[in-house]
């Protein structure tokens, strides 16, 4: 069994392993002449401006409500009894920022399947690609729950990937619960930056962490979501989870899409090993869960047609 991702390019940076860090087809410029699938005129506009954009209802509510669920069963809480929502982390996170903040150690079930799977969730990344033939991440989820004595975090602004390499690459998140409080830990960005990034770098120190900016004199913009929406932003972006100063738990999924790379074979092998045998990915951010419940209480996921292609199980 091959558990190794190949040529693995995030041994020291946060980004998701079972994709490639930048893509040799380049984002959508709409020269391509095809009509977009799920995005309006406004929300292409909304998109090149801002670099985020936000896709309503790319999954049913229902499915997303039932997903959310799943993922309290697999973390062993109650989502009814905030007793069980503070535990210690079973895998120690080498992102130290991220400590706390409920990255939930599952990645192929068939729930985040269902939801990968979606045909308005593929139709959107084929909008933002301006291309049928893509592959999705093989990603976790996220319990963020409020920040409490012992179990706290701060804020954060990153970037997955260093911007001076100027990588051609997508993230995205699926809200599986309501994010319409600003105080609930959540997605942030910095539009302004986003835009701006080649000026604000000129004032910056030459030595600087390239993943983790000074946002002095920035506001982050904290994007409302409902259950279902998916949010899908450029890794241009500077962005992160906000604290959670609610009584309330922001439940997502992450989920994105690049262009596949059918003929780079080891990794195909890989992708399909990671779905058929449950092998979570490897990376800096990226711990797993020690218990291996994945392998031993779950079977493996029924794909779809277009779960398939999208994995690299069956080709374009």
């Amino acid at each position: 069994m091959k558990t190794d991702i190949p040529n693995n390019g995030h041994y020291d940076i946060p980004g998701n392993p079972s994709t490639a860090k930048s893509s040799a087809v380049k984002l959508n410029d709409r020269s391509n002449g095809e009509p977009l699938r799920v995005l309006s005129e406004e929300d292409w506009a909304f998109w090149k401006h801002n670099g985020y954009v936000v896709i309503k209802q790319a999954v049913p509510r229902e499915q997303a409500l039932k997903t959310a669920a799943f993922l309290y069963e697999f973390e062993e809480k109650d989502p009814n009894d905030s007793s069980t929502w503070y535990t210690a982390p079973r895998a120690e996170m080498k992102m130290k920022e991220l400590a706390n903040t409920g990255m939930v150690e599952c990645y192929n079930s068939q729930l985040q399947w269902d939801n990968r799977s979606e045909q308005r969730v593929y139709d959107a990344f084929a909008d933002i690609w301006g291309t049928e033939k893509l592959w999705v991440t093989i990603d976790r989820a996220n319990l963020n729950f409020p920040i409490r004595p012992g179990h706290e975090y701060k804020a954060f602004i990153h970037w997955d990937y260093d911007p001076e390499t100027k990588p051609v690459n997508v993230q995205g998140v699926l809200a599986l619960a309501d994010q319409l409080d600003e105080n609930m830990g959540g997605f942030q960005c910095i539009p302004e930056l986003f835009r701006n990034y080649d000026t604000w770098k000129l004032t910056q120190p030459e030595d600087r962490n390239r993943f983790l900016p000074d946002t002095t004199g920035f506001t982050p913009t904290k994007v409302k979501l409902e259950a279902g929406d998916l949010l899908i932003f450029n890794s241009l972006q500077p962005h992160g989870i906000r604290a959670n100063n609610s009584d309330k738990v922001r439940c997502a999924q992450y989920i994105s899409m690049m262009p596949a790379e059918e003929d780079n074979d080891s990794l195909r092998e890989w992708r399909v090993n990671s779905w058929r045998d449950r092998i979570a990915p490897e990376g800096y951010a990226f711990p797993g869960d020690p218990r291996k419940w994945e392998q031993t209480k779950y079977e493996t996921a029924s794909l779809n047609a277009l779960g398939k292609k999208i994995l690299g199980l069956d080709r374009w």
